[in-house]
C-alpha cells in the first residue's frame, strides 16, 4: 500500500513501471518520472484505463486520488465508464466542444500522408473554420452541412464540396472515437445528394499521381506518348491542344507557347507559360520528332499527328495494369489531368482567376466583360510552382 512519502521516494527508471495501493489504484511512474494515479477496469467486456490525475504540489494527493477512485468504482458498478465521464467533462468546457477543436485535433493526430493532411487543412481553412470553427459540434446539423456543400458546389466546385462533406464526417468520427456522445450529423448528408460525377468528372489525388507516372515510368510504351501525358499535367492544356501542337507555336526566347485561335476551343489564341520541367520535356520531344513540324508526331509517319486516341489508350493500359497488381486506382482519362491540375490549385489556395485564365476557359456575364486580365506574370509563377508539385507528388513527396 502506497503512503505520502513512499510516493515522494519513487525515482525514474530506465522504463516506466507502475506500483500498487489498494482496491485497484496504483501509479504509473513514467521515465520522466510524472507520478500519475490511474485505475484500470472492465466494461462492456472490455478493458479500459482511468487516470484519476497526476501527484504532487500541482497535482492531487493519494488521499484525494482514493476519493476520486471510489467515485469510479460506484461509476463502473453502474455500467458507466468513468474515463469518458472525464472526457465529456473536458469537453464540455469553453472552447471544447467546437467543431474547430476537434477539427484540429483531428489534423494533429490522426496518422495521414502529409500531403493528405496538407490538403485537409487548407480545405478546413478556407472552406469549413470561417462558417463553422467555432460553433458546438452539437450545433451542427445534416441541413447546415448540405447547404453549405450545396454553395460551394453551385460556385462550380463539387468535388470540393465532397472533399468538405467528407472532412465534416472524419472530424465527427474523431471525436466520437475519442468518447463524445453525440451524432455524426455528416452521415445523413450522402455524397451523392450533392454531386453526382460521370466517369469524365475524376479527379485524382497526389498519391494516386504518385502511383500512376511512377508505374507509367516503367512500362515500355512509346516515350512521347508517356512524357506527353505528363506534359498535359504540367501545362493543363487539353489533349487536342498537344496533340496536334507545332513547333512554331513555341517561344523559346519567353519560354511561352501561343496556341493559335483555330485550334482553341474558345476560338482566341491562348498562351500558356512554360515551367522548367515543361522546357525540359520539349527538349526531349524535339529529339523525336527530328524534322516534323509536329511536337509528337505518329509513330508511322513524320508528316502526321500522333492519333487522339493514343494518349487515353496508354492510360487505360497502366490503369490496368496497376488494377491487376493490386493498386488501388480507378479509371481516368487524359481530360481527368486538367480536372485534377484545377481542383488541387484551388485546394493549394490560388487564385481562381489565375487558374481559369490557365486552363483556357471561356469566362460568362457580368466577369467576362470587366476582367480581361491575363495575369501574365501570376500564372508564369503559379504554373511553375505547380510542376513542382507535381514533381514532388510523383516522388512520392508532400508539399
Amino acid at each position: 500500500m502506497l503512503s505520502n512519502s513512499k510516493l515522494k521516494s519513487l525515482k525514474p527508471k530506465e522504463k516506466a513501471y507502475k506500483v500498487a495501493d489498494r482496491d485497484g489504484l496504483y501509479v504509473f511512474v513514467s521515465k520522466k518520472g510524472t507520478i500519475s494515479f490511474r485505475y484500470d477496469y472492465i466494461i462492456n467486456k472490455r478493458r479500459e484505463t482511468l487516470t484519476i490525475g497526476r501527484f504532487g504540489a500541482d497535482g492531487i494527493s493519494l488521499s484525494e486520488a482514493r476519493e476520486k477512485l471510489m467515485m469510479a468504482r460506484k461509476l463502473v458498478s453502474e455500467g458507466i465508464s468513468p474515463a469518458n465521464e472525464k472526457r465529456q467533462k473536458k469537453f464540455s468546457l469553453s472552447g471544447c466542444g467546437n467543431f474547430g477543436f476537434f477539427a484540429e485535433k483531428y489534423l494533429k493526430e490522426v496518422e495521414l500522408a502529409e500531403s493528405t493532411r496538407q490538403l485537409r487543412r487548407a480545405t478546413f481553412e478556407r472552406e469549413i473554420k470561417p462558417y463553422f470553427g467555432n460553433k458546438l459540434m452539437t450545433e451542427i446539423k445534416a441541413i447546415n452541412i448540405r447547404n453549405h456543400c450545396e454553395i460551394i458546389r453551385d460556385r462550380g466546385a463539387p468535388s470540393t464540396a465532397i472533399f468538405v462533406r467528407d472532412f465534416f464526417n472524419l472530424v465527427y468520427k474523431f471525436a466520437i472515437s475519442k468518447g463524445a456522445e453525440f451524432g455524426n450529423p455528416a452521415e445523413k448528408v450522402a455524397n451523392s445528394s450533392i454531386a453526382t460525377f460521370k466517369p469524365r468528372e475524376r479527379v485524382l489525388t497526389p498519391r494516386e499521381i504518385h502511383l500512376f507516372f511512377n508505374e507509367l515510368n516503367n512500362t515500355e510504351r512509346y516515350f512521347t506518348l508517356r512524357k506527353g501525358i505528363l506534359f498535359i499535367l504540367y501545362t493543363m492544356v487539353r489533349k487536342g491542344e498537344l496533340v496536334s501542337a507545332k513547333w512554331d507555336e513555341f517561344d523559346f526566347n519567353k519560354n511561352i507557347w501561343t496556341i493559335p485561335a483555330e485550334r482553341m476551343k474558345a476560338r482566341r489564341s491562348h498562351n500558356v507559360y512554360l515551367s522548367r520541367q515543361a522546357l525540359e520535356l520539349l527538349t526531349a520531344f524535339k529529339i523525336y520528332s527530328e524534322e516534323s513540324e509536329f511536337v509528337i508526331p505518329s509513330r508511322t509517319s513524320l508528316f502526321k499527328p500522333v492519333s487522339l486516341s493514343s494518349l487515353n489508350r496508354v492510360v487505360s493500359e497502366t490503369v490496368k495494369i496497376m488494377q491487376d497488381k493490386g493498386m488501388e486506382i480507378d479509371h481516368f482519362t487524359i481530360h481527368d489531368l486538367r480536372r485534377t491540375a484545377s481542383t488541387l490549385l484551388h485546394e493549394k489556395g490560388f487564385n481562381s482567376d489565375w487558374i481559369e485564365k490557365a486552363l483556357a476557359h471561356e469566362q460568362k456575364g457580368v466577369r467576362a466583360v470587366y476582367n480581361k486580365a491575363e495575369y501574365a506574370e501570376q500564372r508564369r509563377e503559379m504554373m511553375q510552382k505547380w510542376a513542382d508539385m507535381v514533381d514532388c507528388w510523383i516522388r512520392g513527396q508532400s508539399v
